[in-house]
């Protein structure tokens, strides 16, 4: 009897704990990117008052330019996980009465916004932003673009390593880029068959249309994801970008993995060894005559501009 129960606490602790996972995992990499444009699902995407411009105890990097924009001031939204850098942009360059804030969200006037990635590109095709700071878009997003004869132009202005997660207590470290896409294929459904225990994957994903969602179809090149359906009994992977995900990995039980031997440290981003890493871009809609779009981006692509993403936490161009 004795032995029985200490084999069902066991086992209940071992569920519990990834479980707990689980619900870490989905925080980091499946709640961010719930795609509502609502003030409740804004605050649940990134604290917007942690990296508000013109804030003393804001977290962005604050710097204050000598180009300044005055006037005919364009509204700026994006993606949840580059917003530090839209943020510390507007800082930078914009009057500190162009952002309205009431506590949980920019009010419409704002010319600070956080829509996040669907949200973002559909503002940029409405009209309702001027500049967006995005990953590159979905098929759907651009399909939307052309349905409204919106043509959109990208310009990077920074990169940034796509990382995979697993629990830290996972004794697999590393995996190649195949080994990925068969996990995802649910070709490899077990962690035994990518030097882990004997437990069965729960391969998490996204929201379509998110811009981690985005990045992981471009890397499965074409092949499809399939859920494994005892997943949940297991353990989890998921995925996003590394400096979205750094604050977790340092103080959670979640460790990034290498891939194809190689770490996405900065260092490893930086000097192109880590294998998937991506632009990110300044978009905007060609027919936009607003001429201070240009000068924000010839302002973020300067020696000034891509210091503050670096600063941020980013890998600028150069």
């Amino acid at each position: 009897m004795k032995k029985l129960t200490k084999q069902f606490l066991a086992i209940s602790s071992l569920v519990l704990g990834f479980a707990v996972f689980d619900l870490t995992l989905y925080n980091v990499c499946t709640k961010p990117c719930i795609p509502d444009t609502s003030s409740g699902m804004q605050a649940k995407s990134i604290e917007l008052d942690k990296y508000l411009p013109f804030e003393e105890n804001s977290e962005i990097i604050k710097m204050r330019s000598e180009f300044q924009i005055t006037n005919d001031i364009p509204v700026i939204d994006g993606a949840a996980a580059l917003y530090p850098i839209y943020s510390a942009a507007v800082n930078a360059v914009y009057p500190e009465d162009s952002v309205e804030f009431n506590g949980s969200d920019f009010t419409s006037e704002s010319k600070l916004q956080m829509r996040n990635t669907r949200g973002a590109y559909q503002s940029v095709v409405d009209g309702g932003a001027d500049i967006i700071i995005c990953a590159k878009p979905s098929a759907e997003q651009l399909a939307y673009a052309e349905e409204k004869s919106v043509d959109l132009e990208m310009i990077p202005i920074g990169c940034e390593a796509f990382v995979f997660l697993v629990n830290g207590d996972n004794p697999v470290d590393d995996l190649s880029q195949q080994q990925i896409r068969n996990i995802y294929s649910g070709k490899c459904k077990n962690w035994s068959e990518a030097g882990g225990r004997n437990l069965p994957i729960n391969a998490l994903s996204r929201n379509q249309g998110s811009g981690s969602q985005t990045a992981m179809l471009s890397f499965m090149n074409g092949e499809e994801i399939r859920k494994n359906p005892i997943g949940f009994m297991g353990s989890s992977i998921g995925f996003s970008f590394r400096y979205y995900v750094e604050d977790v990995v340092e103080n959670g039980n979640i460790k990034m993995l290498s891939v194809d031997g190689v770490y996405p440290n900065r260092e490893n981003i930086a000097n192109g060894k880590y294998p998937i890493v991506s632009n990110f871009y300044a978009v905007y809609d060609k027919s936009n005559d607003n001429p201070n779009i240009q000068l924000l981006i010839d302002w973020l692509l300067s020696e000034e501009g891509q210091r503050m993403i670096y600063e941020t936490g980013y890998i600028p161009l150069s």
